[in-house]
């Protein structure tokens, strides 16, 4: 199989390192050429992406923001092999489904939205790794909901990464959960760091703190273009999440035991309730 990457960050770099090991051809395109000649002298890429090759790719990968990834598939659209398979990686999927799709049925490709639920606190290509996807979940928001024969093509295409199972949505349905589960412990732990104590807090931290600061390490540009593609629903969590906080404060400088507790038992029953 011939795979076309765009983007060699943590999650481009990956998919690179995976799809070479199992002996694939990959062809990438980096905005920083020195990052795509060290991912060629590691072995991850075989090629720049470009105009000769993207019409022999089998796969394409878009592993760039959003609002790039859909741009570059607008200028290279036309170039694709119509029995390609396209899948975006972004943490986003309403913007580029709704760019994407229409140049899909247009030049007779086939696009899928994807988002690989696997990261770290860390960026850019020296992070990745091949294992990075093993055993990790993958979201797919097909042209089509019930149509299992192009998901079975998508987990076919996607077998070199490993992933450990197959949730399938809608792109607006995506973007409201991601906006709960991903973006706002982003920005939680972000607030959160910012506290003047949080200077001295050697010594005196151990899990619970590693656990809600281990996020804070983000690739800022990326992630403020994320919160602002996804505005609606990443307000509707923040201000959730604020009326909760007021209702806390409040208990504790009212000095009031029993409001406190039930605040914190009725968090512990969720928390079991959600999580089972």
């Amino acid at each position: 199989m011939t795979v076309g990457i765009l983007g060699l960050g943590l999650i481009g770099g990956s998919l690179a390192r995976a799809y070479a090991l199992e002996g694939h051809t990959v062809y990438a395109q980096e905005a920083d050429a020195q990052m795509l000649s060290f991912a060629m002298l590691a072995g991850a890429v075989h090629g720049r992406l470009d105009e000769q090759h993207i019409p022999q790719c089998d796969l394409i990968l878009l592993a760039i923001y959003p609002g790039g990834s859909a741009s570059w598939m607008e200028e290279n659209a036309h170039l694709v092999s119509k029995t390609a398979l396209v899948l975006d990686c972004c943490g986003i999927k309403t913007e580029i489904c709704d760019r994407c799709f229409p140049l899909a049925r247009k030049y007779g490709f086939t696009f899928v939205g994807g988002h690989p639920m696997a990261g770290t606190q860390f960026s850019g290509f020296k992070y990745s790794r091949a294992n990075l996807f093993r055993g990790a979940p993958m979201v797919l928001v097909p042209p089509v909901f019930d149509d299992m024969q192009l998901l079975e093509r998508v987990k076919e295409a996607l077998k070199p990464c490993g992933f450990g199972f197959f949730s399938v949505t809608t792109a607006q349905e995506h973007d409201k959960m991601i906006a709960f589960t991903s973006q706002m412990p982003h920005i939680l732990s972000n607030a959160y760091i910012k506290s003047p104590t949080a200077l001295h807090h050697k010594g005196f931290s151990a899990g619970s703190y590693k656990d809600l600061t281990r996020v804070a390490w983000l690739n800022a540009p990326m992630w403020a273009e994320l919160f602002l593609e996804n505005r609606e629903n990443v307000l509707f969590e923040l201000d959730t999440y604020i009326d909760s906080l007021r209702e806390y404060r409040q208990a504790i400088a009212d000095g009031d035991y029993a409001r406190l507790e039930s605040l914190l038992e009725e968090g512990k029953r969720r928390k079991e309730e959600v999580d089972g």
